[in-house]
């Protein structure tokens, strides 16, 4: 594959009159070739695209379907040499790293083709017709799930793939039937066009309307607020900053036909150090800690960014041995100039915060963008009446917060706002501690982890990647797992309607063969 810097419109390569460069973080160089910035003109056409292609493309079959995804992930296997390679030059993200990476991407289409080939998403409901019933008789009643409508994604920065182009929010799109049109994040342009032109090869190779994917690039918000007004986007996959993600959603929500916005927008993740788990494994606590706060320089969105536990001798002992490693750790280089500048910005505001202290800092060589890491601690009390300690700081910077006794940790935890992750370490001895903090737990994460640390999110159906706001912009949804295709479909009933005219999910002889849910009830295909 070459890079053209073009914008990719369906099968058509547009180019434009503003470009702008990629910037290898590592060195502050620009990387070639320029980089087409799309007008108002070319969010229109693409749209109106999508549009056109939404019909054709719901109506193929779930096999096509599936066939379809499996073809990306096959086109994104011949071309990642070239994929990783440029989005290590754009991100400085390690190669292993970026192959991980690829191997997660591609995994999450040809799961995503297995639910769709299942059929059982699209929740098949049938009330057969009831004309005998009294006082009144009953219509023949089928539903199923359609998708919304064409879908505009946002791509991250800090996972140029899973969570990008090819990444979870488009797939669950496509997967769903919904023509997705992609918002390349600026910092990694050339990776978002490799990636892209694979999926447009995907939609030639199974014969698709090409309207069913496009790509637009661009610097600004400009792009991305077109986007999300036209008429033609029913729904927004995102995931980023609190700033971009709440932006959206109120754009979203002063449209004349208003669409939900997904917006996976981070959090503090709390990790609690149970008493008996923290007594009998203090300093293995502490290292695995710092390696989780360390790991990909802190830019994951469900890095620990305060540990919670009593005050004492053990948890004094954890925070020496923290201390203590976290001082050999080196800065990193972020992922882009503006990513290392916020966190240079915000760690250093947490520090000046009354009552926070710096407890230990890693090295710094000096090299551009490179995020230092840092432990901070405070109190309970100083937690709590300083708001600025509860906003996620994008990057390897965690505080450590003691609490006095049980009564002020609980309290503490319901003025947490809410989170994707929230930890606990515990032993046999921490069953009463770890029952009386889970109801809260429940109410306020989408996803509660015991003896583990929270970097990570396994792609798998029970996966819950989401969390009261404001974690995300809609707290009943996931942005990682099979159920996170709920987001992109919506119901649909048919009444009296004939044979010859129901989708083949629904039809009488049930010829995909499909659990269906009959007056109420499973059933099986014969």
């Amino acid at each position: 594959m070459t890079l053209s810097g073009t914008l990719l419109i369906g099968q058509r390569d547009v180019g434009g009159d503003t470009h702008f460069h990629a910037i290898n973080p590592a060195t502050n160089a620009h990387l070639e070739p320029a980089f087409a910035c799309a007008t108002s003109a070319d969010v229109d056409t693409a749209c109106r695209l999508a549009s056109d292609a939404f019909d054709p493309y719901r109506a193929v079959s779930f096999e096509k379907r599936a066939v379809f995804l499996e073809r990306i992930a096959s086109c994104l296997a011949k071309n990642a040499d070239a994929i990783i390679a440029r989005a290590g030059a754009e991100t400085a993200l390690p190669e292993g790293r970026l192959r991980g990476e690829m191997g997660r991407t591609m995994g999450q289409l040809r799961l995503f083709a297995t639910l769709v080939r299942q059929g059982e998403w699209s929740q098949p409901r049938i009330d057969p017709a009831l004309p005998d019933r009294t006082p009144m008789p009953r219509a023949d009643l089928r539903q199923r799930r359609i998708g919304v409508g064409p879908v505009a994604v946002f791509g991250a920065s800090n996972f140029p793939l899973a969570f990008s182009v090819a990444g979870g929010d488009t797939v669950c799109a496509l997967a769903a039937g919904c023509p997705v049109i992609c918002r390349a994040h600026p910092a990694h342009p050339g990776t978002s066009e490799l990636v892209a032109r694979a999926i447009r090869q995907a939609i030639q190779d199974c014969a698709l309307h090409e309207g069913v994917f496009s790509l637009l690039g661009g610097i600004g918000h400009e792009v991305g607020e077109w986007l999300v007004k036209h008429p033609a986007i029913m729904s927004v996959g995102f995931t980023g900053s609190y700033a971009g993600g709440t932006a959206l959603a109120a754009i979203a929500a002063q449209r004349a036909v208003p669409i939900p916005v997904f917006a996976e927008m981070g959090s503090i993740n709390p990790v609690y150090l149970c008493p008996q788990a923290l007594s009998a494994r203090t300093e293995t606590l502490a290292r695995e800690f710092v390696g989780s706060l360390t790991m990909g320089v802190g830019q994951f969105c469900t890095n620990p960014g305060i540990v919670i536990a009593l005050e004492g001798e053990t948890f004094e002992a954890f925070v020496h041995t923290a201390a203590q490693d976290i001082a050999t750790r080196p800065a990193m280089t972020m992922l882009t100039p503006d990513i290392h500048a916020a966190y240079d910005a915000g760690a250093g505001k947490l520090a000046r915060c009354p009552g926070v202290t710096v407890v230990g800092q890693g090295t710094d060589d000096g090299a551009p963008n490179r995020g230092r890491p840092m432990l901070l601690r405070t109190t309970a009390a100083d937690f709590m009446r300083e708001s600025i300690l509860r906003h996620e700081v994008f990057g390897p910077v965690s505080l450590l917060v003691s609490c006095p006794d049980i009564t002020t940790l609980h309290a503490l935890s319901e003025s947490l706002e809410g989170q994707l992750t929230m930890t606990l370490h515990m032993d046999d001895g921490d069953i009463d501690f770890a029952r009386m903090l889970l109801p809260v737990f429940e109410r306020k994460a989408g996803r509660i982890v015991v003896n583990a640390w929270p970097t990570g999110v396994e792609v798998s159906p029970a996966m819950v990647h989401g969390g009261p706001f404001p974690a995300t912009t809609d707290t009943r949804t996931t942005s990682v797992g099979t159920a996170s295709i709920e987001r992109f479909l919506r119901p649909v009933c048919y009444q009296d309607l004939p044979d010859i005219l129901l989708p083949p999910e629904l039809g009488r002889a049930n010829p995909l063969g499909l659990t269906r849910l009959v007056d109420g009830r499973p059933q099986a295909a014969a």
